[in-house]
């Protein structure tokens, strides 16, 4: 199985955060890691934030930054290109998704339309996993449907 991370996803990887664990367990088990090009600077901004709001963590945070720099040739980066962009804005509708995370469902669904394996999406927002569910992709954390209330 490929994993499809979004930003919430992929910084759980590199902060210990509820869920971490289990992320990591699911990261292993994937032949691919596979992210958005946006992930990198949306990662670095909620890192970045993290360390203003609780100055004490600074050093693990920027401990993060760097293995995440020296770790991100690792992944499978999918570009943002135009396609993708109107893919976005139509699953951004359909969905009642904002933006970004359109965008980040719309490169995980490019990605498992142009490969023959299963593409499990890891993202920490219901309703961006209903939505990954509905085109397909095997959602992590699983998906409980009372959650989508709650978006």
């Amino acid at each position: 199985m490929i994993l499809f991370l979004d930003t919430s996803a992929l910084v759980k990887l590199y902060l210990s955060e509820e869920g971490s664990d289990a992320l990591l367990a699911i990261a292993r088990d994937a032949s691919v890691l596979a992210v958005s090009r946006i992930a990198w600077a949306e990662a670095f901004a909620a890192m970045s934030r993290r360390s203003r709001e609780a100055p004490e963590d600074v050093d693990g945070i920027e401990l993060a930054k760097r293995r995440l720099r020296s770790q991100w040739p690792q992944y499978f980066v999918i570009d943002v290109t135009q396609d993708v962009v109107d893919r976005a804005g139509d699953l951004a509708d359909a969905f009642a998704l904002r933006g970004y995370d359109s965008v980040q469902l719309a490169c995980a669904d490019a990605l498992g339309q142009a490969v023959d394996d299963r593409v499990g999406f890891a993202c920490y927002d219901a309703r961006l996993r209903k939505a990954a569910k509905v085109l397909g992709m095997e959602p992590f954390p699983g998906f409980d449907p009372s959650e989508a209330l709650r978006s």
